[in-house]
């Protein structure tokens, strides 16, 4: 729910980059409409932007991927190396462009969003104003164009305990994703995936998941079975992903009724675990909101392990301190000890964690 700013607090400065003056339009009188933000600056292209930014000193800004003069992306590239600040991608051909996206979000933005949802979508509306409100405050952690590759482990050195894994995570996911991910060996730990992302790019991230990892990475489907080397990403749209009554038989996908903000639901995806709690383990990284945060106690209550992404390398840290403040979590970890906790917990050889 958008809460109004306090006496005590300034609205977010956002800038707005895009050649359309139709999507500028659009975007300016959506965040004019939330006393949170406040729009300071638009620009036409990258070139514009570079004045804008210099002028009015934004607190974030939204960019286009395609634009004349020079590529959103390139743009963003230089703007992460020499200034850099928050930036929410906002294309209104996302379809076209969601390669570029999930690229974009690798090099440094913080959240996507679908601008062609916009116009008809006050819930599309809302998640917009509050990822620009969240970004403000994000910390960027500069990729420079690619994610270090972990060393992945011989298989030899791990062999599947029979846990299975489940992780939630919006924004800054994108990153984190890729490097807890990394580590995983081909025959890995079956992982479920709750990305909040529009529906358009996660074919895309999937994709680039797949090309970045030993593991299989898919679109979570019925008909997939959940086995070791199995990386399953939740599709979203209409739908939400939840584990079948046999983990191993892989997951179903049920319709979004209404009920919850965000689809896929973190929350959804951890409570259907619960009957089979002391088979999984719940991974919480970075991200706005709360989602996840009753289906991690639920799990945790139930014999589930829970571990969680610290402050420090949180993009966001929303998601990770609902479920660490519950006292849902076993371990607070840095992002980049995430991976090898997970092969930790998840491998026959350490009776303990098994």
């Amino acid at each position: 729910m958008i809460q109004p700013a306090t006496a005590t607090s300034e609205p977010r400065r956002v800038g707005i980059i895009d050649d359309s003056r139709t999507i500028r339009a659009l975007l300016r009188a959506t965040l004019d409409a939330d006393p949170r933000l406040t729009v300071v600056g638009e620009a036409g292209d990258p070139y514009e932007a570079r004045e804008m930014i210099k002028s009015v000193n934004p607190d974030v800004v939204t960019l286009d991927v395609e634009m004349p003069r020079m590529n959103g992306l390139v743009f963003l590239e230089h703007l992460m190396r020499l200034r850099p600040m928050p930036v929410v991608m906002v294309s209104s051909r996302t379809r076209e462009n969601s390669e570029d996206a999930i690229h974009a979000l690798s090099l440094g933005a913080v959240d996507c969003v679908d601008a062609a949802r916009l116009q008809g979508d006050p819930l599309s509306r809302r998640r917009l104003s509050d990822a620009l409100f969240h970004a403000a405050s994000a910390k960027v952690h500069v990729r420079g164009g690619s994610t270090p590759r972990a060393e992945a482990p011989a298989s030899a050195d791990y062999r599947w305990n029979g846990r299975f894994v489940l992780i939630g995570s919006s924004t800054g996911g994108v990153d984190a994703l890729e490097r807890v991910l990394s580590h995983y060996p081909a025959d890995g730990p079956p992982t479920v995936v709750a990305q909040h992302m529009p529906p358009a790019f996660l074919q895309s991230f999937a994709n680039r998941l797949d090309s970045l990892i030993v593991p299989r990475v898919r679109l979570a489907a019925p008909e997939i079975p959940l086995t070791a080397g199995t990386v399953l990403i939740a599709p979203g749209g209409d739908h939400h992903v939840a584990l079948a009554a046999d983990a191993a038989q892989g997951v179903v996908l049920r319709p979004d009724d209404g009920t919850h903000l965000y689809v896929p639901s973190v929350d959804m995806l951890f409570t259907s675990a619960v009957p089979q709690a002391h088979r999984c383990l719940a991974v919480v990284l970075t991200g706005m909101g709360k989602d996840g945060a009753e289906g991690a106690k639920q799990l945790h209550g139930a014999g589930g392990h829970c571990v969680v992404q610290d402050a420090a390398t949180a993009v966001v840290d929303g998601k990770p301190k609902a479920v660490s403040d519950s006292g849902a979590c076993n371990e607070v970890c840095p992002l980049d000890a995430i991976g090898p906790a997970i092969l930790r917990v998840t491998n026959a050889a350490n009776r303990r964690s098994a």
